[in-house]
């Protein structure tokens, strides 16, 4: 019998607050509220797709740490193994961009109860207990004091207990320097099977950049991001590596595209010309298709075609959350792009 398949994913959540519509920063006087982070988008993408999926986190035992779990307990994810504790919930502000005009994020989350959290909170031999896959990001680490090597920790006992490692490199500048991550991530990176990246992510942390490549202008040389794949791969033995391709011609008009090297072959999705409804989750909505993709058993094309039809469909979603059904990214990787009303 197959075994049950089991992801822990393992993150902040944050309360995402943002002005209504267009609104600029300094206009709003009505703020959305709605909870997010990383991690936690991943585990409600699983879960859409039949997944059984947990989210591990610390959170304030107060009503707010409350709020936020119950956001991702909505759509099916399992909370159990949540930590409350810690003095406050971590929260960031995100001005929506449009045309000329790029999105803005602000940052509320320094002393979170996550930020704050100790190695002796995380029992990972109970968590991992059944478990599968586990995923996180470069953004866990990234938040400092004690989470690189909590994370670590986690990494050993999964690798111990022969769980698959999947790893977003989420480089965030406002979080810790370039030299940082080089030094926390080359240390996690050797227990990862699936690494994921994307234009930018290589290069600011491990120094790896594609050549005939310009980010800004929507150029994309497919030779640079095989060669990007091959040396995370060749360094530090990464079974798989996807990296997402964003062409950005505006804030409100992006191509989007992928690439999954799987070892011996570099693997190309469709390209899509996307307008943008909210791109905040877009890599997390790529990585939670390519995770089900991998766990289901569809080969590298296939994978990396649903993995981007996923993440084009999260731009059209606002907030964090990509609430999209298998049925539909399969339609849209089959060529269905149209946008025509279904009835």
């Amino acid at each position: 019998m197959k075994k049950e398949q089991k992801v822990i994913t393992f993150g902040e959540i944050m309360m995402r607050l943002n002005p209504m519509g267009y609104y600029r920063f300094l206009q709003s006087e009505q703020w959305e509220s709605s909870y997010a982070g990383g991690e936690a988008n991943v585990a409600v993408s699983l879960v859409n797709y039949g997944i059984n999926s947990s989210f591990v986190t610390k959170l304030p035992a107060n009503e707010l740490g409350q709020a936020a779990i119950n956001a991702v307990r909505h759509y099916g994810v399992d909370t159990s193994k949540v930590v409350r504790g810690g003095s406050r919930l971590g929260l960031y502000f995100v001005e929506k961009g449009a045309s000329q005009r790029p999105s803005k994020v602000i940052y509320d989350r320094a002393n979170s109860s996550i930020a704050d959290a100790q190695i002796s909170d995380f029992d990972w031999d109970t968590i991992f207990a059944g478990a599968t896959w586990f995923h996180f990001t470069g953004i866990t680490p990234a938040l400092g004091g004690e989470l690189p090597e909590i994370c670590l920790q986690a990494c050993q006992h999964a690798k111990a207990k022969g769980i698959t490692i999947s790893c977003d490199l989420n480089y965030r500048g406002k979080l810790w320097s370039k030299k940082e991550a080089e030094k926390t991530m080359s240390l996690l990176i050797p227990f990862v099977d699936v690494c994921i990246a994307n234009e930018e992510d290589a290069s600011d942390v491990f120094g790896i950049s594609a050549t005939g490549t310009d980010v800004e202008s929507g150029k994309l040389d497919e030779k640079g991001y095989i060669s990007v794949a091959q040396q995370i791969a060749n360094r530090f033995g990464c079974s798989k590596v996807a990296i997402t391709l964003r062409g950005s011609h505006s804030a409100s008009f992006n191509s989007w595209g992928g690439m999954l090297y799987d070892g011996k072959d570099a693997w190309f999705s469709p390209r899509y010309d996307i307008q943008i409804v909210d791109r905040v989750g877009g890599g997390d909505s790529f990585g939670g298709g390519l995770i089900y993709s991998l766990i289901v058993g569809k080969n590298s094309q296939e994978a990396i075609n649903f993995a981007v039809s996923a993440s084009c469909l999260k731009h059209t979603i606002e907030h964090d959350f990509n609430l999209v059904s298998i049925q539909e990214v399969e339609s849209l990787a089959a060529g269905n792009a149209s946008g025509r009303v279904q009835r």
